[in-house]
């Protein structure tokens, strides 16, 4: 089995034409099925698995054992669990199931750090996979979820288009779409917007983030190295570059995965709505990296705000939500890699977070004393917008050059001029 997966390619998911080429050639049989509202079930899953085991060929084979150890472990703890909770529900039952579920990520993302190694555990796609069976769990405990079937489980986990870098979907609204194939007038449309994602997603990959991420950043990380010390102005340039490098080649991403998913009629949620036209930093959230965000926002923000509230551990409401703000955004800078430089970038959205919560509430009460007092409101109108807007971009752009690991490169490690 191993020698034939080096011998397979070594195929990156919407890497290059021919990848696209081959891909539609695979998914006519199921474009023409949904036309006529039929589901090809068992070639829909035949086209993931092979495409799946193709993108885990040659030198990334240990990649594929990896993920077929993980879809068995994540299958034993998910229906072990919606065994046990159709009986009882214990909270410690429930925390030691996600815990277990979560296993597996812990350990690919704690290796490197402790080991200066890769984990064997480790295959492009454990954390969006972790996120599909972690929110089961969570929803099984909740009673939103009453019964998954294993077909319907190994269908939502393998689902191609997005099992490498999402967007993160949820089981409930994935299995309505794939129990119910839309008519015919709307998977017309849907073909419609499959074809616009999929060639601005090529704009946008192809194109702009090669611009950014290709031709820009490397002469700016030089140039910025060689003039060295705390901070640059050329660091500046490393970090328009990369910020908006990141933004292009993910969303460029997102939008293939969205496009592919649309044609085996699936509607995958958008993963990016203009978010360097946010005005404020929740804002931001609410644009960037959306199926994350609100994965985050849903099963661990809201559970931490709920528990705190539940044990009343701070008498507060704002206080409450300020360490959740904290606690949230500091696990998911963690969640991105056990290195200062994410977990810095974590703890930074999260003050911003609560920053931004103080200031609407100070808002609120200064327009409620200066309309108390006869005075106009503090201005609203579209310069103060536009003023939001840039003051939230360049905070981001902070961010995400914190995020890229440069200033570690900058401030620790010596480059010789």
């Amino acid at each position: 089995m191993s020698g034939l997966l080096q011998f397979l390619p070594n195929w990156q998911p919407y890497g290059t034409p021919k990848y696209f080429g081959i891909l539609i050639l695979a998914l006519l049989p199921i474009i023409i099925a949904l036309f006529f509202r039929r589901r090809l079930q068992i070639y829909e899953s035949f086209v993931s698995i092979a495409f799946i085991t193709l993108m885990f060929g040659g030198s990334k084979y240990q990649q594929f054992f990896a993920l077929v150890f993980y879809l068995v472990w994540q299958t034993l703890i998910v229906f072990a669990y919606q065994t046990y909770r159709q009986k009882a529900d214990n909270k410690w039952v429930f925390y030691i199931s996600i815990l277990v579920a979560l296993l597996p990520l812990i350990i690919v993302k704690v290796t490197p750090a402790v080991l200066g190694v890769d984990s064997l555990l480790g295959f492009l796609g454990i954390s969006y996979l972790t996120f599909r069976s972690v929110a089961m769990i969570m929803e099984l405990r909740d009673g939103e979820l009453k019964t998954v079937t294993f077909w319907s489980f190994f269908r939502f986990m393998i689902f191609m288009p997005t099992i490498s870098s999402g967007p993160i979907d949820r089981f409930r609204r994935f299995n309505e779409d794939y129990l119910t194939p839309p008519s015919r007038e709307d998977y017309l449309a849907m073909i419609e917007k499959a074809v616009w994602s999929i060639m601005l997603g090529a704009f946008y990959k192809f194109i702009m983030a090669h611009l950014f991420g290709e031709v820009l950043l490397p002469q700016f990380k030089h140039i910025a190295l060689h003039a060295g010390g705390i901070f640059n102005w050329q660091t500046l340039l490393v970090m328009y570059a990369y910020g908006l490098y990141l933004f292009f080649d993910f969303a460029g991403y997102s939008l293939f995965a969205i496009g592919i998913s649309y044609l085996m009629g699936i509607k995958t949620p958008v993963n990016f709505n203009k978010p360097f036209i946010a005005r404020d930093l929740k804002d931001f959230w609410n644009r960037w990296h959306m199926s994350l965000s609100f994965w985050f926002r849903d099963f661990v923000f809201m559970r931490l705000v709920y528990v705190m509230m539940k044990h009343k551990i701070f008498k507060n409401r704002n206080t409450t939500s300020s360490v959740a703000y904290l606690l949230n955004m500091t696990i998911m800078g963690f969640w991105h890699g056990v290195t200062w430089y994410y977990v810095a970038y974590g703890i930074f959205h999260g003050v911003g977070l609560i920053i931004n919560d103080w200031w609407v509430r100070r808002k609120k009460t200064i327009n409620k004393t200066r309309k108390k007092n006869g005075q106009p409101l503090l201005p609203d109108n579209k310069w103060t917008h536009a003023l939001g807007i840039l003051i939230t971009f360049n905070v981001v752009m902070v961010s995400l050059l914190l995020f890229s690991g440069f200033l570690d490169q900058l401030w620790f490690h010596h480059f010789p001029k």
